[in-house]
């Protein structure tokens, strides 16, 4: 295998894709690489009569992107990556390069000089490895190629078209078209990389970093001659290669790596081996064998997995080993005040699960427990996951009865009163998950878009102010507005981080659905549209798009966001909640903020907990 051991080498690296595409980020995901995103604020103007090429413009405008989120990272946010990753696609006929539509027309001018010919897609790509030197000066070593892929569409008619233009899929997109979505229906033939044209090569990106960490020698060179093609060198196996453990990222993958599903069977009889026959060369299964796909096994165990996880938090088990080294079972138990035999077995699934370490039949935190389980590590997520024990768990037990009758069914899963759940208590363990879920998604949300030229912004239901004080950490012009209601407000001092410039965020009580809303240029929903009915979905949107002043205001809204085909899992799953709002799509989402009047609404799939979207009132 030529990717697994790449990406035990970067297990302990802070890697960073400098791209907002979804695509990308599906692409690099699927493949199981952990990285962060943090979109590139690189205005692409470079001037392309300056290169000799168009793979030339493409490279260099890949390799500035993942500079400036390089240099941006190391100076703003005083965390260095180790590997920034830019890449930038562009789309070619007969050595024009093809931009992004303008509007309907363009896109129709660009489609019909593509129908029927054969043209280039490139991709430019550029792997920067960063390191902060002691003067804290940045040194970056940039390695960088491109990749050519040659389609050809088919002859268009007129109707199809101004069928596919209206769509509005062409409209951001390179040369028109997008090729995995409705623009394959254009595509008569592919010649080269189809992942290239999608958004990013990731074949020839694998063979790079295998060069970088692998460089071959000469005996694992193959020389390997055939009758009509030329030499090939191929790699030895690299899957021996000593594997690392994981190491932690502070986002979470959108989708793992499928594993070999020929790796767990099923058979009916008392014995686990069956005779296998030959014919023809060819090995056939015996009849009666049944291969149980390892997804399936994967979905029917993974709430154990999830209660491992749960039961560890509860009990403080990675609090107990911080600072502490190595402890044996016993030690751990009489800690958690528990039974020495169960305590063992859930530190050996913790350990499984890569949540501890275990050596000498002692228990140790991973990197991972260090940074996001330890409950007062900076970026802990103990609360959400304490939340998830307590609250989620019990409601989505009762999933098939909220589903049957489509309606919320918290306070029947849950045996609470309404008295008791809107009571100060729970109010105080609300707002320790919102600060706990934003501590870990606010650089992400904040640096989605550019927004330093927004002076004033207004975070509405901002809760404890950690999107706040990001803002203004990230924008040093900015002044910020947390607007929450009065029990909110009286409690955030016990939120508010150490070392922070609170002269720029100001805390103010009120309800957004009733009072009228301070004055800003930038207003912001955080986790507020998908828990809202319908009717104060649209009274909120109301009162905000009226606030707005056109081509002054904006507004950014964080958000799990449905992918187009909805098969992404962890928002679907999200969306089965039940609750009196829900989930929307990037092309629903557009739609509702159009309707009232935001007619600019661009979407950023972060790959974090949240996505962002801003909607500009033009």
């Amino acid at each position: 295998m030529l990717l697994n051991p790449v990406i035990s080498k970067l297990a302990g690296k802070r890697v960073v894709l400098a791209s907002a595409s979804p695509r990308r980020q599906d692409i690099l995901s699927n493949v199981g690489l952990r990285f962060e995103v943090v979109p590139s604020w690189f205005k692409e103007t470079l001037d392309k009569s300056l290169f000799s090429a168009p793979q030339e413009y493409a490279v260099e405008t890949a390799k500035q992107k993942a500079l400036e989120v390089a240099r941006r990272m190391h100076m703003k946010h005083l965390k260095t990556p180790d590997i920034v990753i830019g890449a930038d696609t562009i789309v070619t006929l007969e050595d024009a390069i093809l931009e992004k539509p303008l509007d309907k027309q363009d896109a129709y001018n660009m489609l019909s000089r593509l129908s029927g010919k054969e043209h280039s897609v490139f991709t430019g790509v550029a792997i920067v490895h960063c390191k902060s030197q002691e003067d804290n000066q940045l040194d970056t070593d940039v390695i960088d190629f491109y990749e050519e892929t040659k389609v050809k569409f088919a002859d268009l008619s007129e109707d199809l078209l101004w069928e596919y233009i209206d769509s509005g899929e062409p409209m951001d997109k390179a040369g028109g078209y997008g090729i995995q979505s409705l623009g394959g229906m254009l595509v008569e033939s592919v010649h080269g990389d189809f992942l290239n044209v999608v958004g990013f090569p990731l074949n020839h990106f694998c063979k790079k970093l295998a060069e970088i960490y692998y460089p071959p020698s000469k005996q694992s060179i193959h020389r390997v001659k055939h009758d009509s093609i030329p030499y090939v060198e191929s790699f030895e196996d690299l899957s021996d290669v000593e594997k690392d453990c994981s190491s932690p990222s502070k986002t979470y993958d959108k989708k793992k790596a499928k594993s070999d599903s020929d790796s767990n069977t099923c058979s009916p009889g008392p014995s686990t081996k069956h005779a296998t026959g030959i014919q023809n060369g060819v090995e056939e299964k015996p009849s009666g064998t049944v291969h149980l796909p390892s997804k399936l096994i994967e979905l029917m165990d993974g709430f154990k997995a999830s209660k491992t996880l749960f039961a560890a938090s509860k009990l403080k088990v990675f609090d107990k080993l911080k600072d502490k080294g190595a402890l044996k079972a016993m030690d751990i138990a009489d800690k958690i005040n528990a039974s020495v035999h169960g305590t063992e077995r859930l530190l050996d699934a913790c350990v499984a699960l890569g949540l501890l370490e275990k050596t000498h039949q002692a228990y140790s935190n991973t990197e991972l427990a260090k940074t996001f389980l330890v409950s007062d590590a900076e970026f802990s997520v103990h609360d959400f996951i304490i939340h998830s024990n307590d609250h989620m768990w019990t409601h989505f037990t009762h999933l098939e009865s909220a589903v049957v009758e489509g309606t919320y069914s918290h306070h029947k899963a849950c045996g609470r009163t309404a008295e008791h759940v809107h009571g100060p208590e729970f109010k105080e363990r609300f707002m320790r998950v919102i600060h706990c879920m934003l501590k870990i998604t606010a650089q992400d949300i904040v640096t989605a878009f550019d927004l330093s030229k927004y002076g004033t912004a207004c975070d509405l239901g901002g809760c404890t102010g950690t999107l706040a004080h990001e803002l203004t950490w990230t924008y040093p012009e900015m002044q910020v507005c947390v607007f929450d209601l009065p029990e909110i407000i009286q409690n955030v001092s016990k939120f508010q981080p150490e070392k922070s410039d609170s002269s720029r965020i100001i805390f103010t009580s009120g309800n957004f659905l009733d009072d009228a809303l301070p004055k800003a240029n930038l207003y912001i929903l955080s986790r507020v549209l998908h828990d809202l009915p319908e009717d104060k979905l649209h009274h909120l949107l109301r009162k905000v798009s009226e606030a707005c002043n056109p081509g002054i205001s904006a507004l950014l809204i964080a958000e799990i966001v449905l992918d187009e085909e909805k098969k992404e899992p962890r928002a679907l799953l999200q969306s089965i909640s039940m609750s009196e709002g829900k989930q929307r799509s990037g092309t629903e989402y557009k739609k509702l903020l159009e309707k009232h009047g935001f007619n600019s609404v661009q979407i950023r799939y972060t790959g974090n907990l949240l996505d962002a979207i801003l909607a500009v009132k033009r």
